[in-house]
């Protein structure tokens, strides 16, 4: 295609959004609801899904030293312990430590057993993969000097069902969403179509192809799209900012954590920005071609 023709349709496209701007407008508000819904809603599930995420990482595997095991054993253990498949980081504390932590978190009330300290040396171990705290805790209870194993067994398994349910489930929702818009949107375009179908006919009348008939209207809906997007862009940055900066200081420190301002929002942006030039494009392709057979 030359590319005068395909300036003349940029140009003709332009002109077409300002000659029905009744039904420019009809559209564009059509995108932007929409992509507002979806825009919010995919902000609550990628916040959702990082604190699924942080849930699982934080899950570790604490297992208990015996107190007949010796400085030699303590170190077999160790290396044993590096060595199981499945096992990410191994801290070692000492029940000294144990009990500082636990002064530290519950006051000084715990100094009273620092004469006589009932606690046990511990090994932290995580796994690579959240799932696998299972198979590597059962590992760890089979090794020489372990009194025994703590890993939430039975609530960690439920919790990991529910968090992929949870995933699953959203995306599921934002699928749905998603073909909602697409239809939506499209029943739209195709009404300013059909309000103009006589000029498509004229032009295929007079010897037009196909596709110097499609490519304005396919611009058109692109500029729909685009002109669609910017509004929920604008209202789901307002809104991400000020939650971050209320939620933000408030949840500082704490396991549950937002997803940072930046880059997320450029990131959310980009993907509205493009959801809504592709839902325009899609729309006026597909409700163009009843109406090219002429």
């Amino acid at each position: 295609m030359k590319a005068r023709t395909l300036t003349r349709h940029f140009r003709e496209s332009l002109k077409s959004l300002g000659r029905n701007g009744w039904m420019t407008f009809a559209s564009v508000s059509a995108v932007t609801v929409t992509l507002l819904l979806v825009g919010v809603f995919v902000l609550i599930m990628m916040n959702l899904n990082k604190v699924a995420d942080d849930l699982e990482n934080d899950v570790e595997i604490k297992s208990f030293v015996s107190l007949e095991a010796d400085e030699e054993v303590i170190s077999e253990m160790e290396t044993a312990i590096k060595g199981i498949s499945g096992v990410e980081s191994v801290v070692y504390s000492t029940k000294e430590d144990e009990l500082s932590d636990l002064v530290m978190d519950f006051g000084n009330e715990f100094r009273l057993f620092e004469q006589n300290n009932p606690l046990r040396d511990v090994f932290y171990v995580k796994a690579t993969e959240p799932q696998q705290t299972e198979n590597v805790a059962t590992e760890l209870s089979a090794l020489e000097g372990v009194e025994k194993v703590e890993y939430g067994e039975g609530k960690i398994e439920k919790l990991f069902t529910f968090l992929n349910t949870g995933r699953n489930v959203g995306l599921v929702l934002i699928l749905a969403l998603l073909f909602t818009a697409m239809f939506l949107i499209s029943n739209t375009i195709r009404i300013t179509i059909v309000a103009r179908r006589h000029e498509i006919e004229i032009m295929k009348l007079v010897g037009a192809t196909n596709w110097f008939v499609r490519i304005p209207f396919i611009l058109e809906g692109m500029w729909l799209g685009l002109l669609g997007s910017i509004l929920p862009i604008g209202l789901i940055v307002a809104l991400y900012y000020n939650v971050t900066e209320f939620l933000g200081p408030k949840l500082r420190g704490e396991m549950i954590q937002l997803l940072d301002f930046e880059p997320f929002i450029y990131q959310v942006s980009a993907l509205i920005l493009l959801m809504g030039v592709f839902i325009g494009i899609w729309g006026s392709f597909m409700s163009i071609r009843k109406f090219l057979r002429v």
